[in-house]
């Protein structure tokens, strides 16, 4: 798989209220962070991992339905019939 080129971005984001007395509560000398940037970063962080972790466990549970099917719903195909029914020309 190709790795695509990382792109840098700028985000500008105003936030008011309660929200964000809950950043600024999070950022600076009584917060967990030192910037609203490193708080940012983290939060999309974490969300990407979630992200991931529910496609993972998406791609887990269809395995496991797959797995669990009896051997005689299973059918033997060669690699030739893969690619035909892809409808992709076998490499010769």
């Amino acid at each position: 798989m190709a790795k695509r080129a990382t792109k840098s971005m700028t985000l500008n984001v105003r936030i008011r209220g309660s929200l964000g007395d809950f950043v600024a509560a999070n950022v600076g000398a009584s917060g967990a962070y030192e910037n609203v940037s490193e708080y940012v970063r983290d939060l999309i962080r974490r969300d990407k991992e979630r992200a991931e972790a529910e496609a993972f466990a998406r791609l887990k549970a269809e395995l496991a339905h797959g797995f669990a099917a009896p051997d005689s719903t299973y059918h033997q195909l060669d690699a030739d019939t893969v690619i035909a029914r892809n409808g992709r020309p076998a490499k010769r």
